[in-house]
């Protein structure tokens, strides 16, 4: 094949019309050889082709006659030493990290493996088998695709409802989707699956992992697999598991599905696994960048041999290297640029900020993603935690990030399970988190509420479950969060008693009437406003089964939750003293003298410190001024929304609530549009109102 010198810019396999480029970093290598492929299950190149060009550490090779469709790996000399960090293996065929397409799923059988996986000296062995056979192949790609008069929706945080979903378990066993969709990309934006969202006023949909992933050898071993996907090799790759079958097709199917996403006014969010790759620690297979360049990818420890492990992975990306940084930007900045996508969230995002070992606000990657006129315009936002030292940075991320908020999480759970003294942090909670975000000078959208997510218990488990229940996982139910602050309601697991059913089915609506009405921004975990349940299972990323898949044949209950979220979500969206964009200070708004935000009692008094340090207290009310909004139109005319009182009792018996003083000039009255523990919504006559134990009630005050 014809050869060219070609050029080191940009990374990967570029098609240009005429032929491909192809350029690879790999800073301490001898030898670089492009392989390429006539199928992709080849277990020999057709072609090997050294590349003699190098270019600040780039190796790079023009082919004029190269078309999209081309199967490609590399081989890369250089030294094997592995107790100075350096695990060069020619024998493994090795994916491109920046290969736009994957064709194939990435397993781990003995030829992957750098060394001989039987050797009683382990990884300081030098294994000579050839990988080319059980390795999949990179693909050279089209990037051509019809966007049209495709535009990113640019839905603002105030106005943002995230729906955290999986690929595949979201339409899996949907009975109204196509059959030879369910589980893919298109099967995610047909018409049902789009219905539903809509009728719920989501405006994002996040993503579990997409990048193409490799399952751990352990799992596949087991019949399990890496479901959730958070063991990321192909940084800009969509995984072709959620494709329809035909090779290289994932890359169009990905584009048309955010295409339509964008279509019907949803934004497409990518959960994102940069803090740690698939290849795990040294005793984890070569299949990529430890072959490539094992110091320059990977955080090493001081004896190199072993890696710096922030995640519990087993590895941690070397973002001290400039080339592992710029693999990350340039990985975004295609899933914005050429993809289309709208935003992402950073799963373990303080590993990226380490710099070098303790989390830094102003760390390089932070830094960078910051000026960066691609990826400062979009959704960015961290789990702000890690499994390093000092990991849990909740709060310490800069001006134009958001945070998954574990504290949310927890203190909405303890609170609807009776637990004393969440009262406080409750308040807290509701009025978007200052305690935690108004430090970095960031207002209640720095918040992503939450009451689950793909990790731990469905919301229905939430309420069913005290304990976990992961024996399918084949670990002795040992792994798992065993902290879930739930509670099952006096049966553990499913039960047929209908006086337990009745109350969780009630303390669901709770928790998520608690979601809707709290400042900030909130996430639905997919299938949880159906009642999907995985059996007891807090730690399903290795089910691919019905455990994950969402049922979608609704029975009575079912469908009285969805109804009830779809209600609260359109109070949510409709009142926008619901969307404020600053945090509440506790002072006077108007001429009439109430606060902005005012917190009762149950005779009806505002709430005094020993109120707030009664830790058997079980019950808030929580008064919002409709000139409270700070809301405002496209055109920056303020929105004004309706005055709301929202009353929550997590205690066993009722309790009757005093209406607050309205002032006189101010004639109305009280009309409930919200009650967890009844359908019928009541007009408050005599100045006050039952609220039914273990539940939650919201008031809205019409004005005469």
């Amino acid at each position: 094949m014809r050869t060219r010198p070609g050029s080191a810019h940009p990374l990967g396999a570029t098609w240009d019309g005429e032929g491909v480029n192809f350029a690879v970093f790999s800073g301490q290598a001898t030898a670089v050889e492009l392989c390429l492929f006539d199928s992709p299950t080849a277990s020999k190149e057709s072609i090997r082709i050294p590349v003699a060009q190098r270019t600040n550490r780039v190796w790079h090779v023009y082919l004029p006659d190269a078309r999209p469709g081309q199967l490609y790996g590399y081989r890369v000399q250089g030294p094997y030493a592995p107790e100075q960090g350096q695990r060069y293996n020619p024998n493994k065929l090795l994916i491109d990290p920046y290969a736009k397409a994957i064709a194939g799923k990435i397993s781990c059988p003995d030829e992957v493996f750098g060394y001989t996986i039987t050797d009683a000296n382990l990884d300081l062995s030098f294994d000579p088998r050839d990988s080319a056979g059980v390795v999949p192949k990179s693909l050279v790609v089209e990037s051509a695709f019809s966007w049209g008069d495709d535009r990113p929706p640019n839905v603002p945080w105030s106005r943002t409802l995230i729906y955290e979903c999986h690929v595949r378990g979201m339409t899996k066993l949907h009975p109204d989707v196509p059959g030879n969709l369910r589980g893919t990309y298109l099967g995610l934006v047909s018409d049902p699956i789009l219905d539903h969202l809509r009728s719920l006023g989501v405006t994002a949909i996040e993503l579990l992992p997409i990048h193409q992933a490799v399952s751990e050898r352990r799992l596949e071993e087991l019949g399990l697999c890496n479901y959730w996907g958070y063991n990321t090799i192909g940084f800009f790759a969509p995984d072709p598991a959620f494709a329809t079958g035909v090779m290289g097709e994932q890359v169009h199917e990905f584009k048309t599905m955010v295409k339509t996403f964008h279509r019907a006014g949803i934004e497409v969010l990518l959960d994102v696994v940069y803090n740690h790759t698939g290849e795990g620690n040294q005793l984890g297979p070569t299949l990529c960048f430890r072959g490539f360049d094992n110091p320059a990818y990977y955080r090493l420890a001081a004896q190199a041999r072993h890696h710096v492990d922030f995640t519990g992975c087993g590895n941690s990306v070397n973002v001290l290297h400039p080339r592992s940084l710029q693999l990350i930007l340039d990985s975004l900045r295609y899933w914005v640029d050429e993809m289309h996508v709208d935003g992402f969230r950073f799963d373990l995002a303080p590993t990226l900020a380490r710099d070098p070992y303790e989390f830094d606000g102003f760390s390089r990657f932070l830094a960078l993603v910051q000026q960066d006129p691609t990826l400062a315009r979009v959704k960015l936002i961290a789990e702000p935690w890690d499994v390093g030292p000092g990991g849990y940075r909740l709060g310490a991320f800069p001006p134009g990030w958001a945070e998954w908020n574990g504290r949310y999480r927890d203190c909405i759970r303890r609170f609807w399970r009776g637990d004393e003294g969440q009262v406080p942090e409750l308040a807290s909670r509701l009025s978007g988190s200052s305690d935690i975000f108004q430090g970095s000078d960031r207002g209640p959208y720095a918040s992503i509420n939450f009451v689950t997510c793909h990790d731990g218990y469905s919301l229905h488990d939430l309420v069913s479950y005290e304990q976990k229940h992961n024996l399918a996982n084949a670990e002795d139910n040992r792994d798992g969060s065993n902290d879930n602050w739930s509670r099952n309601w006096g049966v553990e697991g499913e039960t047929k008693a209908q006086q337990v059913t009745r109350l969780r089915d009630r303390m669901k609506k709770n928790l998520v009437a608690t979601l809707a009405f709290s400042q900030g921004v909130p996430m639905i975990s997919h299938g949880d406003e159906i009642g999907r349940t995985q059996n007891g299972n807090n730690n399903a990323y290795c089910q691919d089964n019905p455990l994950t898949w969402i049922d979608w044949h609704l029975d009575e209950r079912a469908l009285d939750l969805l109804n009830f979220t779809r209600e609260v979500l359109r109070i949510t969206k409709s009142n926008p003293v619901f969307r404020r964009h600053r945090f509440f200070a506790g002072d006077s708004v108007s001429e009439k003298g109430f606060k902005d935000v005012t917190w009762f009692r149950s005779d009806g008094a505002e709430m005094a410190i020993d109120d707030w340090s009664n830790g058997r207290n079980h019950l808030l009310g929580m008064l919002i001024l409709g000139d409270a909004s700070d809301d405002f139109d496209e055109r920056g005319r303020p929105n004004r929304g309706q005055t709301l009182l929202l009353l929550l009792n997590a205690s066993n018996r009722a309790r009757h609530f005093t209406m607050p003083s309205m002032p006189r000039t101010v004639t109305g009255h009280w009309q409930e549009v919200i009650n967890t523990a009844q359908q019928t919504h009541r007009v408050p006559k005599g100045g006050g109102i039952n609220v039914a134990p273990h539940s939650l009630v919201l008031l809205c005050y019409v004005v005469a």
